[in-house]
This record gives structure tokens, sequence and C-alpha cells, in this order.
């Protein structure tokens, strides 16, 4: 009898680990990948006039769907990485992004993505650039100083910091389980961070005018602050690339992943491996990209041999539009990374916060389709969590719109989104609401539009107090229709205040 009760309580349990396994190898895989300072029009697929090839985002968007209206929540990093990670608008925290050595943007109320699949049994990892912030300890004020950007600056040197604990308030605080990467490629500490640990601790100072290398563009980027002696910021994104290769090949396929991949690729400072130099005609950005495009590859390549494609969310998208070398570059090559869009990085102007967005899922969303639907990277989180029947707290997720039957190919009332808030910093504040599109200044600007440029472009300045475009005909935003929609106007601003009045902006 004893021996039977055993034998049926071993296969009970067999039989409910065999379940769990079921369960778990039903739930797909997800990997997002978040480019940095990538502009809309960097990508071939979406761009005709590219002058760079991009291969392997052209495969991904024939193979799931691609987003024409996608924004990101701001037009800087932290901000845009910190509402996708939390499908909350940034400005409910802060606007700026976290600085060399600057504590988390998070409350610690915030929940986040990972946490939320990690509850519902993910494995989370978190992969790259984290640019949101640590718990530093720091034993004094900064010694450092140097002579930057026309003015001495202050800086943390390494005996300034107590390395002697782990750092909180990183990634391991915020759901994931694993994390691997060097916080930002051009923030210090320049050294190589495993969990909530240094692999090597920094000792030496970086230079920020004698980086040690030869950089194509943006060195000024460079802040100075603790490295490893012999620092190569040509080694972060190859090293960054195995890392999430052998990440993937360490799945197994009975446990479901949740990774995140924060490249520090396109951003300044503009330092593409020697093997891509040449791959494009813009110049060695443009070939940064192509290295950035390769990179996607890679992971693709990992994701097919494991034998985990067909079971894997793929998301491809960037944390804001490209930086002001852009202007350069366009008339210098002929190639415009904000591809018809107005403005770039740290604008309210379209180009600053429009991206790319595609999202591939095999045998879930049509290959090859095309999503004229206003999206934001907010709605990543409810729409991930909807997919994997992952509940979300009451109080989480305030801004993000659950966009499953949209890529799932099911009848849906459009516009999905009431309505899409682009914001940079505080004061400049833009609303999309269908076709129209409402700025609450005479423009959208932070970064200076070179004269040249604008010419080039045909731009004009405008002189009424706030701005409206219909986005149907006008995406360019050349032509503002401010005083022929008084109501139009009206109602955006009602709309716009109560979103940031009642902390929350998705339909109840």
């Amino acid at each position: 009898m004893k021996t039977f009760i055993a034998k049926f309580y071993l296969l009970t349990i067999t039989l409910l680990v065999v379940s769990i396994a079921q369960v778990y190898s039903q739930r797909p895989n997800i990997v997002i990948i978040y480019a940095d300072d990538m502009g809309y029009g960097d990508l071939q697929c979406q761009n005709d006039a590219s002058k760079i090839p991009t291969p392997n985002l052209n495969q991904l968007a024939s193979e799931g769907m691609r987003f024409t209206d996608a924004h990101s929540s701001s037009g800087i990093c932290s901000p845009s990485r910190y509402a996708l990670l939390t499908g909350t608008y940034h400005w409910r925290r802060q606007h700026g992004i976290v600085n060399s050595f600057g504590e988390p943007f998070f409350d610690e109320s915030d929940i986040t993505l990972p946490q939320v699949l990690k509850n519902n049994g993910y494995k989370t990892a978190s992969i790259g650039k984290w640019h949101l912030g640590w718990n530093w300890k720091f034993k004094n004020e900064p010694t450092g100083e140097v002579f930057q950007w026309n003015k001495k600056r202050k800086f943390y040197r390494p005996e300034d910091i107590d390395w002697s604990q782990p750092i909180s308030g990183g990634p391991l605080d915020r759901g994931f389980d694993y994390y691997f990467g060097d916080g930002t490629i051009n923030f210090p500490p320049y050294a190589w961070m495993e969990n909530d640990r240094f692999i090597e601790l920094p000792t030496a100072v970086m230079d920020v005018h004698k980086v040690g290398f030869d950089i194509n563009e943006g060195e000024w980027e460079f802040r100075p602050g603790p490295k490893v002696e012999g620092w190569n910021p040509y080694k972060v994104l190859p090293t960054l690339t195995e890392k999430t290769v052998e990440y993937i090949k360490q799945q197994e396929t009975n446990k479901p992943f949740f990774l995140y991949f924060a490249l520090p690729a396109p951003h300044a400072p503009i330092i593409p491996n020697e093997e891509f130099i040449g791959k494009s005609e813009a110049g060695p950005y443009g070939d940064f990209v192509y290295q950035t495009d390769w990179v996607v590859g890679q992971v693709m390549k990992a994701l097919k041999e494991k034998g985990l494609e067909e079971n894997t969310i793929v998301i491809f998208t960037a944390d804001n539009g490209p930086e002001k070398y852009a202007f350069e570059r366009g008339e210098k090559y002929g190639h415009f990374s904000m591809g018809d869009f107005r403005g770039l990085k740290r604008d309210v102007w379209e180009g600053g916060h429009h991206v790319p967005f595609i999202i591939k899922w095999p045998g879930k969303i049509k290959a090859g389709t095309v999503s004229k639907e206003v999206i934001s990277q907010v709605d990543i989180m409810a729409t991930l969590a909807a997919i994997t029947n992952t509940e979300l707290p009451k109080k989480a997720a305030p801004d993000s719109y659950n966009l499953l039957p949209l890529v799932s190919g099911k009848k849906y009332k459009s516009p999905l989104r009431e309505a899409t808030v682009h914001n940079t910093f505080d004061g400049v504040w833009g609303l999309r609401k269908g076709r129209w599109l409402y700025i609450n200044k005479p423009s959208g600007q932070h970064t200076n539009m070179p004269d040249s440029f604008k010419k080039l472009r045909g731009y004009k300045d405008f002189e009424t107090p706030a701005l409206l475009f219909d986005m149907n005909i006008d995406a360019a935003q050349k032509n503002s229709i401010y005083e022929k929609h008084p109501d139009v106007i009206k109602e955006m601003e009602t709309t716009l205040k109560k979103y940031q009045e009642q902390g929350y902006s998705v339909k109840r």
C-alpha cells in the first residue's frame, strides 16, 4: 500500500511538473532591442532614400509588423527608458536625464514590466545601457575638476566613491534577475558591471580632452570620471553583443525569459568597429547604424540556432530621434536620419520622438504588415501583460494601452489611443489626437536648426501663440493651422490638462 501511495505521489508530482513546463513553454519569450538615438529615416525599410543598408532590420520588418506612427515618451534617453519599463509617461516623475552618478529615476512605488513578468514565472535580464540611476555611496564631495563646455566642472574621482559594497537601485531592484553592462557608454564609471558589482574596479580617470582613441564624431560627449585602466569604448558594443548571444544560448525552452537589450548605438561617440567602416554612404554614423543592424542580426541568429525563434516576441525600437549631427549629415550626404519629419533629439517636433518600431511574433502577427496606428512605447507594458496573461496591479501602467487586438489582426476601434502626449522638457507640450497635433508654444524646437537646413527642407518659423497641424496631410509640420480651428485647440488643451492632473491617460 505504501509503495502504491509513493508511486501515486511521484506520478502526480511528475504530471504537475510537466503541466507547469507546458504552460511556461506556451508563453512567448520576449526580447526588446532598444536602439539609442536612431532616427526613423535611418531604416532602409521605411526610407527609400536611406544611404544606410539595414538588411537585418528589413528582414525583421518583413517577418513582423512595422509601425509608421510610433513614439517614444521623450526626446531624450533616461525618460524614454523609464516610460518603456513602467508604462508611465516620464513627465509624471521628471523630465531630464540621469547624469553621471545620478540617483534612480524611479520612485519606490513604481511597478515595472520586469517585476510583473518575473512574478508570472519569467526569467528577466537587462543587458547594455541602463542610464536610470543607482544609489551611489560617496566618501566626499567630488574632488576632480576639468574645463569642459566652456566652464570649469567638478567630477568624482575613483577615490571619492565607496566601491566596497554592492550598488543598489539599479536593474536588480527593478525586477531584473540579471544585469550586465557599462551603464552608459559616455558616462562614468567606465567599467563593466555584472548584477550590482563591478567586475574590475575603476582606478584611472577619463581624460575628456584625450580619450586615447580616434573618435569619428561626438568626442565631446564623454564625461570625466573613473574608468578601468585601458578602457576601450570600441569594445563596448561587441562585448554587449557577445553577452546577449551568450545569454540567449543559456536559455531553456521550458522556461520563458524576458530580455531587455539596450544598445549604446548609434549614440555618439560615433565609433563603428573597423569591419563596418565604409559600409554605408552616410559617413561614420551610417557605418555605426550598419553595425547596429548587424547586432540585431546576431540576436536573431542566436534565437534561431537555439530553437527559440518561433516562440519569441522581438520588439525593435529606439529611445528618441537622432542627435544634432543629423543636420550636417543631411546636407553632406543626403541622408536624413529624421526621415521626412521636422526636428530631432530633444525636440517636441515630430523628429524628436517619432521612432522606428517593429514587432515580430511568429504565427501570431502576420508577416510583412504595416500599421499606421498611432502608438507609444508606454503601450509595450500593457500589451505584453495581455499577451502573457500577466495581471497588472491597479495603479500600474497608467498610460499604457493594450495593443494586442491590433497586432493580432483582430477588429478594434481606431484610433486605439484616445490621445498621445509628446514632451521632453517642462514647458513645451504636444498632444496628438487623431489627425490633429497640438503644440502649446510657437515652436517645438529645443536644438537650434541651422538656417541652411531650414532652407533645404523648406521650413519657416511661426508667430502664433501655439501650433496645430493636420498630420494626415502635413506630417512634416510645415503649415500650422492654429488660427483656423479654435474648437480643436480648446479640445486639445482640455485633454492635455486632464491627463496631467488625473494621473493617468488610459480610458477607464
